[in-house]
């Protein structure tokens, strides 16, 4: 497993993100694990797997509002994403992640996600915590927008994850094990 982020180094995490899971065993395990928190604070550049694509499985793009400012434009990982779908790799965001999907064009000129089963942090649940106006985009919003097939759970804050292929998404922090079942699964129906 690589870390990497825009600029390379620690990478921030969205306090609220953390301040919601302290009773999640699984986030505090992981939090308190010295592999992951040194590969935190010392991520690589995204744009350094430029080329390298065929060397991993997928590609996962966390949640937090941070993907929001920090990948919905970001050139290194728009072409990165373009070329692991390309090489039949699977390609994954949950929360406010998918945004990083959004603006996503194949080698063809289409974007990624039109025409494909999606989910993400839902308009209802960006206006729930009161940042609507906060975030550059509403993630529901552009997906509708750029004609992704967006889904969401029948309530606020449950569990949703979408498979559409070797595109996977999951919509918010309740999503995150199964998303994480979802890309296994996709990641091995990928290779047969």
């Amino acid at each position: 497993i690589v870390f990497a982020s825009p600029k390379g180094g620690k990478a921030p995490m969205d306090p609220g993100s953390v301040e919601h899971a302290t009773d999640s065993k699984t986030v505090q395990s992981f939090l308190a694990n010295p592999d992951f928190t040194h590969k935190i604070d010392h991520t690589h550049k995204v744009e350094e797997f430029i080329g390298k694509e065929s060397q991993f499985a997928a590609i996962v793009y966390p949640g937090g509002h941070g993907p929001t400012f920090d990948l919905e434009h970001n050139e290194a990982a728009l072409k990165i994403t373009a070329a692991a779908y390309e090489a039949g790799k699977v390609v994954s965001a949950v929360c406010h992640g998918p945004i990083a999907l959004t603006d996503v064009k194949l080698s063809d000129g289409t974007l990624l996600v039109k025409g494909k089963n999606v989910t993400g942090f839902s308009d209802d649940e960006e206006i729930a915590v009161q940042l609507e106006h906060v975030v550059p985009s509403m993630l529901e919003t552009k997906f509708k927008k750029i004609g992704a097939l967006y889904h969401k759970a029948d309530e606020k804050w449950a569990v949703k994850v979408v498979t559409d292929g070797r595109i996977v998404t999951g919509q918010n922090p309740a999503s995150a094990r199964p998303f994480g079942e979802a890309i296994h699964a996709a990641i091995q129906a990928s290779h047969h």
